[in-house]
């Protein structure tokens, strides 16, 4: 808890203190969710600005704490891992692609609605029908962090996949990869089973389809994987490649040479053995908790290891 990265720890505290001003506010008459959640598009109260400050809005408490609590829970590890501009980067572009998403959803819940009601009513009808639904349309109103938060939850199960975690009520622990499974299938068929919800399902979906482009594209760029980590972690990670690919070619050489090593071949095995070894365990560690939480005697032997 007194050791949680600087980015999860200030949107915690941002999230906390505009739950608190909704509270203040609401008590003068002015409704911040009104104002600062994420209307229709289409609606005379949406504004562009929406898309970023819905998601430090809350219906009530119960869902900033379950919103909070993953945030923590999930944030801490994956923020360690990408360091603070990535996963900043990664948390807001999450909740953008979320309500998104969200109003594509409205659009075409919209669009069904005015069908059935209005004969004749096309395409081209779409912004008189509308201009004539504000009233109806303004209430269409998105608020919560849980769109970025399930794009964390994917970041989680997509870096720690085979991670084995209790979730209650199950009586047994479940691999990461299987409870953000079970997530998405929950999320879509509560999206396509269920309409005229308080819960913004597609949203959610949003949140973990937007997550998934961008991990995607990281893993497969590595130069744009890259973006927002600290020199020491680049440095790790140019390192570790070094690593591996030298450790391979050792490897063929001394079965070329065995016969210019003094030492014998079990000392040898041994030795290499516990070298990689030690090579292992600190990457382990980096991997859990950052390149700068090893001590300079680790950060020493990966270097030398990287040579």
């Amino acid at each position: 808890m007194f050791r949680i990265p600087t980015i999860t720890k200030n949107l915690l505290i941002i999230n906390v203190l505009m739950f608190f001003a909704t509270w203040v506010f609401a008590r003068r008459g002015v409704d911040l969710n009104d104002l600062l959640g994420l209307h229709f598009f289409l609606a005379s109260d949406f504004g562009i600005y929406q898309l970023v400050t819905y998601m430090f809005m809350h219906a009530g408490f119960t869902h900033l704490f379950f919103n909070m609590f993953s945030l923590w829970m999930f944030g801490c590890v994956v923020e360690n891992v990408w360091g603070p501009k990535k996963f900043l980067f990664y948390y807001m572009a999450c909740g953008v692609g979320a309500g998104l998403l969200q109003m594509v959803a409205q659009f075409g819940e919209f669009y069904l609605l005015a069908s059935e009601q209005l004969p004749g009513f096309g395409f081209g009808d779409v912004m008189e029908v509308a201009r004539n639904s504000s009233a109806v349309l303004n209430l269409w109103t998105t608020v919560g962090a849980s769109g970025a938060v399930y794009g964390i939850l994917l970041a989680f199960g997509m870096l720690f996949p085979e991670q084995r975690m209790f979730i209650f009520p199950l009586p047994v622990p479940i691999k990461a990869k299987w409870f953000v499974c079970i997530f998405v299938a929950i999320e879509l068929f509560s999206a396509l089973g269920t309409s005229g919800s308080n819960v913004a399902h597609f949203a959610h979906l949003g949140g973990m389809l937007f997550g998934y482009i961008m991990i995607r594209y990281w893993r497969d760029n590595p130069g744009g994987g890259g973006f927002g980590r600290s020199r020491g972690q680049q440095f790790f990670d140019k390192m570790k490649d070094n690593w591996e690919r030298r450790s391979h070619r050792r490897s063929d050489e001394a079965g070329r040479n065995d016969g210019q090593r003094r030492e014998s071949d079990w000392d040898y095995n041994a030795r290499k053995k516990a070298e990689q070894d030690e090579i292992d365990r600190i990457l382990d560690k980096v991997r859990r908790s950052g390149y700068d939480s090893l001590t300079d005697e680790e950060k020493r032997k990966l270097f030398d290891g990287g040579k």
